[in-house]
């Protein structure tokens, strides 16, 4: 199997003005979203809205993937340590 240089897979350029924005974002408001979703869910839970405790509740795994995201983009840039050149 050939090794991936990344030359061939830039960004383009709503990738990058997406991920110029969101590096502004602190990486912690990503995992006090998905605490909250989480304590909103318990809540509604124990008021026997279940439905509506489990939609809520779901939202704790996007936020903790985006909360990733954010700090990989942060660490790393959007083309890997490559970019920096």
């Amino acid at each position: 199997m050939a090794k991936h240089d990344g030359t061939s897979d830039k960004e383009g350029p709503i990738a990058k003005a997406i991920e110029q924005q969101t590096s502004k974002l602190p990486s912690d408001l990503f995992l006090w979203s998905a605490l909250g979703s989480m304590a909103v869910s318990l809540y509604l839970q124990a008021q026997g809205d279940r439905d509506r405790s489990l939609f809520v509740g779901q939202w704790a795994a996007p936020f903790l993937l985006l909360g990733l995201y954010n700090k990989i983009v942060k660490l790393e840039g959007s083309e890997g340590p490559s970019s920096k050149e």
